[in-house]
């Protein structure tokens, strides 16, 4: 897409309004849509041969992103200053910036795609966006101009992936350049508008010194899952919607030795691991004409035959549960994924359910006897009401007790209630039983203190 198709040159500025949008609720809003549609105009008349070239080369590369943001700034001042407007200074750094935004990034979106401290943003139609900012919701006063205008953003975060977006395809799954997770969903099945829901990705990973400083887990929990993942337990971390679950299983995954060879599978790749020797492998949606969608499960049957030491799969949702756990069940130990649930017993009906959307007709007993062959053990977490999150159980999966999967508390966290400023108390504990598969720690050389079971959980193990 060339610079004047970006900017819409063909209709001047009645196009170039179609993008900013043409609102006419207020006087000054009003003013100054109509001072940023001129500055436009004048950019779209007045950029050289070589700057249009430059802006519709790839420009991933950060110093040739300087040198744009220095063109278009470079372009805006020289507008003001021949054309003065009746702006405050103020108003005019605002006015470089949006246009610059709406240029080279995400328009209005772009600040808070910038800002570290937002987590997700939730756009729901043109005049309403929401963001998280340690785990709460809040109202911005960030807005798009219409429909319109926020169409044009969508079209720039699919365009660059090939995706497509319309009436007959009215939802997708993406990612942004850096990484964010996008949910986009639009009209006839919004009705609201365009809805685009952002899960930023961190550009600094996780580590779990961080999650013991947030409060996630206290440092004998994470002494003990260091131990869980290089004895090579198969782990499934569960949880409610925004519980943390993907953050988490980054974090242990990365107490995997670096002399393995790893296969990560994802809708979306948001997996960020720091070891050297890492396959990642992302599923596919169906073409326009329908066909040639891989699966997660295609990718899961596939990385079997890549002789990987440990398979992660970022979510478990249907049928590919049933390969997973096979996959458990047949070499593949230390094994990791998510899943939706609202406690460990939860998650394995959860488990129940997905293997039965396999198609394969399989007795319930059956089922039960692969997942408690395959799971070692569930750590599930939780968002509080005051928005943190908390590993709340981490449960080892023992043996069949008749037709039930028995399990075992190992550590949970107890919530005493909330302080005056609505923030959760309560405390991390042992439950006082030492797991089943302690020995396994003992064989790949792993000594864990004794008094980690111990319910008072007193002195707190070294990371």
């Amino acid at each position: 897409m060339s610079l004047l198709e970006r900017l819409g040159r063909s209709n001047g500025i009645n196009e170039t309004k179609q993008i900013f949008g043409d609102r006419t609720t207020d006087n000054s809003t009003n003013n100054y849509q109509k001072i940023k549609l001129e500055i436009h105009r004048r950019i779209v008349d007045e950029m050289t041969t070589s700057h249009d070239q430059l802006l519709n080369s790839n420009f991933h590369d950060e110093s040739q992103k300087e040198e744009l943001e220095g063109i278009i700034t470079t372009y805006c001042q020289q507008v003001l200053t021949e054309q003065p407007f009746l702006l405050p200074r103020s108003e005019q750094v605002s006015l470089v910036a949006d246009i610059r935004n709406e240029i080279l990034g995400l328009g209005p979106i772009e600040p808070l795609l910038k800002d570290d401290s937002i987590t997700e943003i939730m756009i729901n139609g043109p005049h309403s966006v929401f963001v998280e900012r340690l785990g709460k919701l809040h109202l911005t006063n960030v807005s798009f101009q219409s429909d319109e205008h926020l169409m044009h953003i969508i079209e720039r975060i699919l365009t660059p992936i090939g995706r497509r977006l319309d009436e007959s395809s009215p939802l997708v799954d993406a990612r942004l350049e850096d990484g964010s997770r996008v949910n986009i969903i639009i009209p006839p099945l919004s009705l609201v508008g365009p809805c685009v829901t952002i899960r930023k990705f961190s550009h600094k990973p996780l580590t779990i010194e961080n999650l013991v400083d947030f409060g996630t887990l206290d440092r004998n929990m994470a002494a003990f899952l260091r131990a869980c993942v290089k004895a090579r337990l198969n782990i499934l971390v569960s949880g409610g919607t925004g519980s943390g679950k993907t953050s988490t299983l980054n974090v242990i995954s990365s107490f995997i030795p670096e002399d393995e060879r790893i296969v990560t599978i994802e809708d979306a790749a948001e997996l960020k691991l720091q070891q050297t020797h890492v396959v990642t492998l992302e599923a596919r949606p169906a073409n326009i004409e329908g066909t040639g969608a891989i699966t997660i499960r295609d990718l899961v049957r596939n990385a079997l035959r890549m002789r990987p030491d440990r398979i992660i799969v970022g979510e478990v949702r249907s049928g590919e549960a049933l390969d997973m756990l096979q996959a458990m069940n047949t070499g593949h130990d230390g094994s990791l994924t998510t899943a939706h649930a609202n406690n460990p017993r939860d998650a394995l009906s959860r488990l129940e359910t997905m293997v039965l959307m396999s198609g394969m007709e399989l007795p319930v007993r059956a089922i039960r006897e692969q997942i408690s062959s395959a799971i070692d053990l569930i750590l599930h977490q939780s968002r509080i009401r005051d928005g943190s999150r908390k590993i709340t159980y981490i449960t080892e999966v023992q043996h069949m007790e008749g037709d039930t999967i028995t399990l075992q508390d190992i550590f949970q966290y107890v919530q005493t209630g909330y302080d005056e400023k609505g923030k959760a108390l309560g405390y991390f504990t042992a439950t006082g039983v030492q797991p089943s598969f302690i020995e396994k720690f003992r064989i790949n050389g792993i000594d864990l203190p004794p008094e980690l079971f111990s319910i008072n959980n007193i002195p707190e193990t070294s990371l």
